[in-house]
């Protein structure tokens, strides 16, 4: 600390404002980094190196040493198996750069009215489906970018609208299987393969649809609206979790309380999700 005072002394105005830009470029690199891992199984894998890395300096200061050497031997191992870990989110982050979309703004940059359209549309699009008991799963894209998962799809590109997702699904056509990306108020692309939950805890009758809507929603942010095939029975899938049964009405408040900002208050967020 005496050595870092007569440094801040000798600093001029320039030398600070170009220090302060400095430290605002690294924290906003480190944030959208964040974001492009936010809600993938990363974030578990990064809470375990920096509990490895505690571990490592409390084994050291304890003198603890074969502890300590065991820490610092996985430490080496990590270097080596990091990359391979890591390796779709370092591919996302590379193809982000590369398209100049490292920075971009997030996906959801839609003021609050076109919100409340976008979601009335989608709940639109749930009644009709479940009415004629059409297969449905439609994934909302949040922070977390889904741009891999739609480009399994075919691209489309077209405004929300009820009629046109009720269209995309209709039996028996290239698309009905597939999962329709919703990003803002864009239907981005249809036919997208999902990846599907590994829990074994889940009834048995949930399907395909229910499982994929439960794995995009476990590796990343999004929320997934499923329609049933068999019953016509209305689900919601939201950070890995998933409400069954829903009515029209439900369904709306749900995406309204986890798309559409809310001031703070002081009071408990809604949407909280039970298990399927």
């Amino acid at each position: 600390m005496v050595g870092v005072l007569p440094q801040l002394k000798a600093m001029t105005a320039l030398d600070i404002i170009t220090s302060i830009i400095d430290i605002a470029i690294v924290a906003y690199v480190i944030y959208r980094l964040f974001i492009l891992i936010r809600g993938t199984r990363a974030v578990q894998l990064i809470k375990g190196v920096i509990a490895l890395v505690i571990a490592t300096t409390v084994s050291g200061w304890l003198h603890l040493y074969t502890i300590n050497w065991l820490m610092r031997q996985a430490q080496v191992m990590l270097l080596v198996a990091l990359p391979i870990v890591f390796q779709p989110e370092l591919r996302r982050a590379l193809e982000h750069i590369g398209r100049g979309r490292l920075f971009a703004r997030s996906f959801m940059f839609l003021g609050e009215e076109e919100l409340k359209k976008v979601i009335e549309q989608v709940v639109r699009a749930t009644e009709l489906l479940a009415k004629n008991k059409t297969g449905a799963l439609i994934v909302i894209e949040r922070e977390t970018g889904l741009k891999d998962i739609a480009e399994t799809g075919t691209k489309i590109d077209g405004v929300v609208s009820a009629e046109f997702l009720v269209n995309i699904f209709v039996p028996k056509t290239p698309l009905h299987d597939g999962a329709v990306i919703l990003r803002g108020d864009r239907i981005v692309a249809a036919g997208c393969f999902l990846p599907m939950t590994e829990r074994q805890d889940l009834d048995r009758e949930l399907g395909a649809r229910h499982r994929s809507a439960l794995g995009i929603t476990e590796h990343s942010d999004a929320l997934a609206v499923v329609v049933s095939e068999e019953t016509g029975g209305i689900s919601l899938a939201n950070a890995g979790k998933l409400i069954r049964h829903l009515d029209l009405k439900t369904l709306a408040e749900l995406l309204q309380a986890n798309l559409i900002p809310r001031p703070i208050t002081g009071a408990a967020p809604a949407g909280g999700a039970a298990n399927g």
